[in-house]
């Protein structure tokens, strides 16, 4: 608990130093350069979530006095259904940080070249041991001072991108060709249950996702615990409902950029490189070399076509007539050639799966880490790589905090050792500490077959966070449904969401929608015809 003394701007930089691991810095540009700035949408129901914590869940939870916001749930109802919320914290937490320790191990692997098991091992270990010897008041120290360096980390990154850009060529017009060629569609407005991202499901299903992560994750709700007061655990909440969708969308600009100077540079067929020296090694180099060469052929036809748009961009801005017809037949060369050039990729990519069918394809998490390792002078990539190396041990440390402060408050006090000292249970939290790192490392072995990691974690989270939030909810607000009740319809409901998701029935973000209200309905239900005996609290 840090002794309860940590001060609003400690808690709202430790807050955002949680969530934003680097996952964020390495994964984000990464789908900006694939699919533009649409996941900025993700993050707007945030600034209400936070609102609504701030009025309800923050003072409940401080004066309760808990220690975990679990203990809270047996109070409300009773042991098993604490235990199954615990439990579903735990298993999720645990998952999504293998993936986090999975993140910068990449780049140790990328820049060392070696195995990358043993970057995993490697990272894991170091965050593990000071973790363990720290606690909560280190987690919240370091983070601290994390993020003032990913701060200043990031304005470098941006300056660099358009500094590298061509003689001639400013922000503006890197701006004009990622928009050009659908890089800059920040918002959609188009309901659809099947789109991942629109401003519906950002605004609806990001406000129960991130209600139930900062109201239930014991990740971030330990963090808003250590504050002084209720107004300092509300304000450091309140900065971070502020800060974190500039920040996010600064994140995704990035990658645009990094998109854009690609434009006008060659860019490698495939990104990960680790894959590309296994395939040099194989029977299949030549055809692969054919068809790198063919789509670095693709992509100087492509240079073309952009100098040639942005000669249309520029005569259409200082004409009065008739200049919109050339650009549009500017911008439509040019997404032929984008078009050929990714055609060719995609042929380059199906020769890397048949070579290796284990390899992982999808190389979005390695598009800015290789502009990084190619382009930048060599200090600035050290500062970049220690940002992605600082945000993903702020965010392992706390999530091995509060995977083990649960562990031990909500299953060995409450079943093993009711009664014991301090000193007891420091020790057995540390210990804890560090079976839950030996499991997190274990995750991060499998982490590479998930794709970007970005969207990984979050699916991963959208499993089980309606489910948690919709026990809260009921726990807060319905005071007439008993434990029972509560306990089956989260059984039920987690099972639906499980289904709902391998058969792919909506996007991620709705299953935290799903998941809440199925609780909320099934406990009403069930409370009524198979548990009617009412208990009130």
């Amino acid at each position: 608990m840090a002794d309860k003394q940590l001060p609003w701007y400690h808690i709202g930089l430790s807050v955002m130093a949680t969530q934003a691991s680097a996952i964020t810095f390495i994964s984000a540009p990464g789908l900006a350069y694939t699919d533009g700035l649409r996941f900025v949408q993700f993050y707007f129901g945030l600034p209400l979530a936070m609102v609504v914590l701030c009025i309800t869940f923050v003072p409940m939870f401080r004066n309760l006095n808990v220690f975990t916001a679990y203990e809270f749930i047996e109070k409300r109802f009773d042991t098993r259904t604490r235990l199954l919320t615990a439990g579903l914290f735990l298993l999720q937490r645990g998952l999504s940080t293998g993936i986090t320790i999975y993140a910068p191990s990449i780049i140790l692997s990328t820049i060392l070249g070696i195995d990358i098991n043993y970057t995993i091992l490697l990272i894991g270990t170091l965050v593990i041991l000071y973790t363990v010897y720290g606690g909560a008041k280190a987690v919240s120290y370091s983070q601290l001072f994390q993020m003032f360096v990913i701060f200043a980390g990031l304005f470098a990154a941006a300056f660099m991108v358009v500094h590298l850009l061509p003689a001639g060529v400013g922000l503006t017009d890197a701006l004009h060709i990622a928009g050009k060629m659908g890089r800059l569609n920040a918002i959609d407005t188009k309901f659809d249950l099947n789109n991942r991202y629109n401003i519906w499901s950002g605004i609806i299903g990001g406000f129960f996702l991130q209600l139930s992560y900062f109201g239930t994750d014991q990740s971030q709700v330990g963090r808003y615990l250590t504050g002084r007061s209720i107004a300092q655990s509300r304000l450091g909440l309140i900065m971070n409902g502020l800060i974190k969708i500039p920040m996010q969308f600064f994140i995704l600009l990035i990658g645009t950029l990094v998109f854009a100077f690609y434009q006008f540079h060659q860019p490698p067929v495939f990104f990960n490189k680790t894959e590309i020296a296994q395939i040099e090694n194989s029977s299949s180099k030549e055809a692969f070399h054919k068809l790198e060469a063919e789509y670095n052929q693709a992509n100087t036809e492509k240079q073309i076509a952009v100098i040639e748009m942005l000669k249309a961009v520029h005569a259409n801005e200082g004409a009065m007539d008739g200049s919109a017809g050339s650009m549009d037949a500017a911008r439509s060369n040019l997404l032929q050639a984008d078009e050929k050039a990714q055609t060719i990729r995609k042929e380059a990519i199906q020769l890397i799966a048949k070579n290796d069918p284990k390899t992982d394809t999808n190389d979005s998490n390695y598009i800015f880490l290789s502009f990084v390792t190619g382009y930048l002078p060599k200090g600035l990539i050290g500062l970049l790589i220690a940002i992605i190396f600082l945000a993903s041990m702020g965010s392992m440390a706390s999530a091995l905090n509060s995977l083990a402060s649960t562990t031990l408050v909500d299953f060995y006090k409450r079943l093993y050792r009711k009664t014991g000292t301090d000193a007891l249970y420091l020790r057995t939290s540390r210990s804890m500490t560090l079976a839950w790192g030996i499991f997190c490392i274990g995750i991060a072995f499998y982490a590479s077959r998930l794709g970007n990691l970005i969207e990984a974690v979050n699916i991963l989270g959208s499993l089980f966070y309606g489910t948690i939030l919709g026990i809260f909810l009921v726990a807060f607000y319905m005071k007439h449904i008993g434990g029972k009740a509560v306990f089956y319809a989260a059984l039920i409901a987690e099972g639906f969401i499980v289904i709902a998701w391998l058969i792919n029935l909506c996007a991620f973000l709705w299953l935290n929608v799903a998941g809440c209200l199925l609780v909320m309905l099934l406990a009403v239900i069930l409370q009524k015809s198979v548990f009617p005996r009412r208990r009130i609290i």
